[in-house]
């Protein structure tokens, strides 16, 4: 089994920043892609960025300039920090991640989420 928790979300003024979180864990050979999608009430789930082991990394055109995506791989861990923030960046965001278990199958993963919230 493999588990991804993520961290970061709250409440944040327009114009603030946040930084968000996902460590993955368990049953892990080779994590492939990380990635995090959103979803605002009523719509439905977008993604945000991806990142592949690679490095290369794909940005929601709504979030380019303002998020910035890294991954540590020593750590199974991938970052987003939100800069910029606006209104409409308000949603429940999820980590999602692709992996090879130690099992040698392709499984993707998906976090509780965390919620984001910006004021007006």
């Amino acid at each position: 089994q493999v588990q991804v928790v993520e961290s970061g979300g709250g409440l944040v003024q327009a114009g603030g920043s946040l930084r968000l979180s996902c460590v993955a864990s368990g049953n892990i050979f080779r994590i492939n892609t990380m990635a995090w999608y959103r979803q605002a009430p009523g719509k439905q789930r977008e993604l945000v960025a991806s990142i592949t082991s690679g490095g290369s990394t794909i940005t929601a055109d709504s979030v380019k300039g303002r998020f910035t995506l890294s991954r540590d791989n020593a750590k199974n861990t991938v970052y987003l920090q939100m800069d910029s923030l606006k209104p409409e960046d308000t949603a429940v965001y999820h980590c999602n991640v692709e992996v090879t278990t130690t099992f040698r199958l392709r499984r993707e993963y998906w976090g509780q989420g965390t919620q984001v919230t910006v004021s007006s």
